[in-house]
This record gives structure tokens, sequence and C-alpha cells, in this order.
């Protein structure tokens, strides 16, 4: 049985990487090898095609959740009820819209923004919305996280915003399970609010017993990766697992005592263990990890409520099997992987080995061997690694899982009961957060607490899998020696760099905004940082230095943030706090005077690895308008240049082609201005006579970016146009005389994908 549920998952994950479904008639294929495997009893077959053939048949479900085509930018009158918790942010509040009309052929949730309103919205509460949609599409990197992939595997068939005309209209609450969740969830919440306001970790405590993550500040984020404790905060299968399982031992004990022969303790147990475990994820509004989670856990007290006996080994495989048979997207999600891998580390260390260890000594192995089993996974998916995690996890998990979580539980169930004593027990839990807070600053301020770490390759991942399980192997296991062998690929990862005279240009998909990074053989130089989205959330931390990271970057030789705007220079506070940065050049004097500092004039030029760097604008007299003073860069690598010409608008075009006429001739262009058409002049064109032009926008921008009347001119130019918002993240490689372009949504193609 074990290598059939192997065999599904391997059909699941093949499925999972196609660039587009098979046709429902082309379903018939698996479907009738199926068969002919069966009668055969080739099993494995039987249970590869099958995982194919219902992973297929799942996509093709959740494909037709989307957005139709039709309804794209246009105005719509939709009803339906918040079921999210409502995050605030600086101009907007955003939430989760489950939608009850229209009801057929229209996307069952949505995630929506409402900008510019004062309405106290809650979840729960229904309402009728004029709305204008798009695809639910997102950013696509080399790293960093992929928006566009979790709102497919969370159901989101469409992103929008609220309109003001016609105005939104409360209607009067419906009958229907999902909201009354969500209206539980966010009276919750509120109380919470009441019986401790301005409590520095109240954040956290919404996050542990509701789920409610919005609070909590991204330095809070940081320092939960650094230590590699985040996996505690967000409500995820051990947190569900450790309720349901201290629930199982209180309520066996107590039924032995009654007595009562019926029914045996370990029954009851099951039952009630069960219960809990929906009871609290429905705290966490039945989020898609939360519902994994709930499954794995039914299963296993399923096995006790039968009273059969199952190896642990087989009761994982089955709770893996009912997670692909309820969920086969899960295969794309970082959580899965490493909840069962966590799971499965644990059994290989602890069943069917000679001897008992004191408890201390087991727990000590059964943590190391968490920790150090996932490192290699953790280094691939995150490219930073916490080498102070097991002593962090020893000592954040008795006090987060046997302490906080259980009394916030109760607290919060004493908040409708009895809230002066919830008030307390919610004080006494902060109090614990807090100092716990302040160890895990200590520890994260350790030298070498934490490890930036380049993305291994696959071959290193397999030959560290096969270490991990030597040195975890009893003693006496053949072969145990080459275990530490066996991660030197994993410590000698040597990073692609250009060679001298060369040089890789990534233009990275920030949205509506501009990002690049320019790596010689040696040095690095960073051209504008994206835009700032709110006070948790910037481009910086959520692109730019996840890229840096992968690339294996450790420093940045030269940032240049063109001007001030914020979708220019929104991301680099987040770049200084990440990594070290030796220069910093400006046309704002809010960066050009900081200590690193430096004005950014034209004339001004260097020499890094055979690759010359000139700055072309602004010159000293200045424009009238700040996006004409942005910074002009231009690159000689051999036979290619290279034009970064940031927002840059008609009159600093005309001040560079008079300056320097044909010596602006390059090969790429970074479009001026996302091509707005207040640039990209024909007389500025006509000089620079690019092969290609690269634009960074936002798809459906509400400036219009690219202008129709910009590209015309550009197709006139005959340069060839590529922009991130179609093709996400463009990387240029200059090899000689050619020029090698990649886009992420070439190489990283998903029958998911819009583009």
């Amino acid at each position: 049985m074990t290598l059939n549920i192997l065999a599904f998952l391997t059909g699941i994950l093949w499925t999972q990487q196609l660039s587009q479904l098979p046709s429902p008639a082309l379903l018939l294929i698996p479907g009738g090898l199926a068969l002919v495997c069966g009668w055969r009893q080739n099993w494995l077959m039987v249970w590869l095609c099958c995982g194919l053939l219902w992973a297929s048949s799942f996509g093709h479900l959740q494909l037709a959740n989307r957005l139709p085509e039709h309804w794209v930018q246009k105005d719509l009158v939709i009803e339906g009820y918040i079921n999210s918790l409502p995050q605030s942010h600086e101009h907007h509040q955003s939430f989760d819209f489950s939608v009850t009309k229209p009801d057929s052929g229209f996307p069952q949730k949505l995630r929506l923004s409402w900008y510019q309103t004062a309405q106290a919205l809650q979840a729960g509460q229904s309402w009728q919305f004029c709305v204008r949609l798009k695809p639910a599409i997102g950013h696509l990197n080399p790293a960093g996280f992929d928006y566009e992939t979790w709102l497919f595997a969370n159901r989101i068939g469409a992103t929008g915003y609220v309109r003001d005309n016609p105005v939104a209209k409360r209607l009067p609450d419906t009958v229907h399970i999902g909201r009354y969740f969500a209206h539980w969830r966010q009276t919750i919440a509120n109380r919470m609010e009441n019986a401790l306001p301005d409590g520095p970790q109240l954040a956290v405590i919404k996050a542990l017993t509701i789920g409610s993550q919005s609070g909590i500040s991204q330095e809070q984020w940081n320092l939960f990766s650094q230590t590699g404790i985040t996996h505690l905060i967000v409500i995820s299968g051990s947190h569900i697992s450790l309720i349901a399982g201290l629930i199982f031992l209180g309520l066996r004990k107590a039924w032995a005592r009654t007595g009562i022969l019926r029914y045996s303790p370990p029954q009851i147990a099951a039952i009630g263990s069960w219960l809990s475990a929906l009871f609290y994820g429905g705290l966490a509004g039945y989020s898609i990890p939360t519902l994994r989670a709930v499954i794995m856990l039914s299963i296993v007290m399923a096995a006790l409520l039968w009273q059969r006996h199952h190896s642990a080994w087989q009761i994982l495989l089955t709770a893996l099997l009912g997670v692909l048979l309820f969920d086969p997207l899960a295969v794309v999600s970082i959580g899965f992987w490493l909840s069962f891998l966590s799971v499965a580390l644990l059994l290989y260390v602890s069943t069917g080995r000679l001897g008992l260890d004191h408890r201390w000594q087991h727990n000590l192995r059964l943590q190391l061997a968490s920790s150090l089993g996932l490192l290699p996974v953790i280094a691939f998916c995150f490219q930073q690694v916490s080498l102070i995690s097991p002593l962090a996890n020893g000592i954040a998990i008795p006090v987060i899982g046997v302490g906080v979580v259980p009394v916030s539980l109760l607290a919060s169930a004493l908040l409708f009961i009895a809230p002066s004593l919830a008030s307390h027990l919610l004080w006494l839990c902060d109090q614990v957060l807090q100092l716990l807070y302040q160890l895990l600053q200590t520890l994260a301020s350790w030298p070498l607490a934490h490890l930036d770490y380049p993305e291994p390759p696959p071959h290193a991942l397999l030959f560290s899998a096969i270490g991990i399980l030597l040195l975890l192997a009893p003693k006496g296991f053949p072969c145990r020696y080459l275990a530490m062998p066996m991660f030197l690929p994993l410590l000698f990862i040597a990073p692609d760099r250009p060679r001298p005279g060369e040089i890789y240009l990534t233009l990275l998909d920030v949205g509506q905004g501009l990002a690049i990074v320019v790596q010689t053989h040696t040095h690095t130089l960073v051209f504008d940082t994206g835009g700032k989205l709110s006070q948790n959330a910037d481009m910086g931390a959520s692109v730019l230095v996840p890229f840096l990271r992968q690339q294996a970057i450790r420093q940045v030789d030269q940032l240049i943030i063109s001007h001030n705007d914020n979708d220019h220079s929104g991301g680099t506070p987040s770049l200084l706090a990440a990594l070290p940065v030796r220069q910093i050049r400006s046309s704002s004097p809010l960066w050009s005077q900081l200590p690193q500092g430096k004005s950014c004039l034209a004339g001004e030029q260097w020499q890094w690895d055979g690759v010359s760097f000139m700055l072309l604008a602004p010159p000293e007299t200045g424009f009238a308008k700040e996006n004409d003073n942005s910074c002009v860069l231009k690159i000689d690598a051999s036979v290619n240049r290279f034009l970064l010409s940031a927002d840059i608008e008609k009159s600093a075009e005309q001040w560079l082609t008079e300056q320097y006429g044909s010596e602006l001739h390059s090969e790429v262009l970074i479009a001026p201005h996302h091509g707005s058409k207040t640039s990209s002049s024909a007389a500025f064109l006509a000089q620079v006579k690019p092969q290609w032009i690269l634009i960074s926008a936002a798809y459906l921008n509400r400036f219009g970016f690219p202008h129709p009347q910009v590209l015309a001119r550009y197709q006139q130019q005959g340069s060839q146009i590529l922009n991130t918002a179609t093709q996400g993240a463009i990387t240029v490689r200059s090899e000689g005389q050619q020029l090698l372009i990649q886009s992420q949504r070439t190489q990283r193609k998903r029958y998911w994908r819009l583009f």
C-alpha cells in the first residue's frame, strides 16, 4: 500500500507541473490505462494514473471558478458576505468575500480592497458591492512568495476593489454556515481587543487563537523567521495536534475513572479530541491548511476509534492519501511538505529503535531530528536558515504550545462567560509572550544565529536527504560514516555569476514600480527598490531581498535610487535592514544625505570587472519636475549597452538627446516611466534605437501603462517588447556578443497561470 500511495502522489505532482491540463476527452486515456493495468494487476500504474486523473479533474473544476474574460475590468454588482477578518491598511481595507449572487458562472470567492472608506467592516457582514475585478494574478520572480499560485490553491477566483458608484449597501445577514464561522471569529477578535487594549503581543495571541495574522509587524515576522519559529505562530497541524492531544489525554484519564466499560477510554478520548480539532479549525476560519490538518487528525482518531492496529507509518500514509483526495493542490504548498516531512522525521527517529532514552534525551533527539532534517528544504524554499532554531524551538514549543495556546483558548471561551477573568488570562499570555520575544531577540543577536543561503540545486537536496537518513539512522546501521560527505554538495554551492566584461540584468516583477539588479563578475548594483504597499509590506522585503539571497549576494556595492517616488524607493528601508550597502546614489536628498549617500549627477562613471557604468542624468542644474530629475544610468558590457531611464519624461529626454545624441544607442532600454505617454518621445527613441524594450508595469494597472500610443511607437522603431505584467521577472544575460533573455512566466509556466 505504501508504494501505491506514493505512486498516487507522483501522479498528482506530475499534473501540477503541466503548462496546460489535458482536455476532458484526453483524460479518457489515463482512465483507460488504469483499467488495463488493473486487469493485469499492475497496481502501481493504476494508482499513478488515478493520481493524474484526479488532479487533472480537480484542476479543471478550479479553472472553472475563475473570472470569465468578459467580466474583466467591468463594473459588476454582487452580493455575499465578508468571510475573513478585514485587514486595515493606510488607505484601504482588504478582505475575502464569498459571493452568493450571482451564484453560477462566477467566482465563489474574491479578494477585495475598499479604498478611502470609513465603514467599520466586520467578518460575517452581508453586503452588496459594485466591484471592478481582474483575474487572480500575482508577481512572479525567481525567489519570493508566489502569490498567484497561493490564490489559485486557496480557491480565490479574482481580485479587485469596491467602487463608489453605486454605493455599497449593507444587507440583512444571510443563513450560511460560513458566515456564522466568520462572525464568530470577528466577535472573539473584538472582545480580545477590548479585554487587552494596546497589548504588545495581542496580534500574536490573535494569530494563535483565531488565525488572524494581519496585526503582526514585519519586524516580528523577521524575528520569528530568524529564530525558526514561524511555524508556531500560524495555526497549523502542530497546534491542532497539540490541543487534540491534550484533550485526548485528559478525557482518557477522566473516562477511565468513571468505570463505564461499554465504551473504552481511548474511544471517548478520540471523539472528544476530534471535536476539539473541529472547533479549533473553525476558530482559524477553516483555511485550506487548517482543513488539511483536521483531515490528518481525523484519520488518526478514526484508527483509534475503530481500535484497529495500524503502524504509525500506515496512519501517516493514510493521512497523506486523505489530504491528497481532499485537495490535490496541496502539493504546491510549502506547508504541506514541511508538515509531512516533519512528522516522517519524528517517526523515523522514534519508532523501531532498541533501548529507552530518558525523556529529556528523547525530546532533544526529536527536536534535533526535526530541525536538522528540514534545513535543506528550508534553505531551498526560503534561502535563509536559522542555526539557533533547535534552541529557539526547544524554548518556544513548550511556552507557546503547552502554555500560551491552551490558556488563550480558555480565555477566548471565558470572554463570553467571565470577561474579567478572561482579561487577566490574556494579560498573563501577553506577559509570557513579551518575555519570550525578548529572549528570541537575544538569541537572534548571536553571531551566525541565522545565515542567508543560496538556493541549493536538486542534486544537492538529494544527497543531503540521503545524508540525513544516514545521520539519524540507528547505531550500527551500515555506511553511517557516509552521512557527513553527503552534505558536501549542499555546503559548496557555486552561484552562477557573469564572466568579466559581462553582466546579468534582472528586471524584477514588482507590479507598478521598478527594481533592477545588475550583476558583474564580483559586484552587484541595485537600481530602485520597488514600492511600499502598506506599513508591513513592501517590494524590498517580499521581492528584492529574497532574490538577492537566492543569488548568494551578501552585499550591495551600489544602490541607485533614481528619485523619491514610492514605487521606486519604497522598498529601500527593507533592503538596508537586510544587507550591507556600500554606497547609495540618488537625486533625492532623503537618500543622498545618508552616511554612505552621494548625489546622482551626470558625468559620473566607474568600472567593475571590465564593465563600464556612466550616469547620464540629471544635470547639476536639474529640471522642474521630479520625474525628470531621475537618475539615468548607461551600462557598457562588451558590445552590449543597457539604458536604465527610470521615470524621465519628455523634457529630460530632449536634454539627453541634445547632450549625447547617438551615444544613447543601447541594445536594451528600460522603458521610461513604465511606458507612459509623457515619455518615450520619437526623437529619444531614434537616438537609442533599442533592440529590446523592457517595461515594468502591473497587469491592468489603473494608469493604463504602457500607453497604446507608446507601444505603437516602440513597434514602429522595430523593437521587441517585454512587459513584467505578462512575463514576470525578466533576466538579460550578455554573453559575448549575444543577449540571452529569459522570463519567469516562460520558464515556470503552469496551467493555472494566466500567462
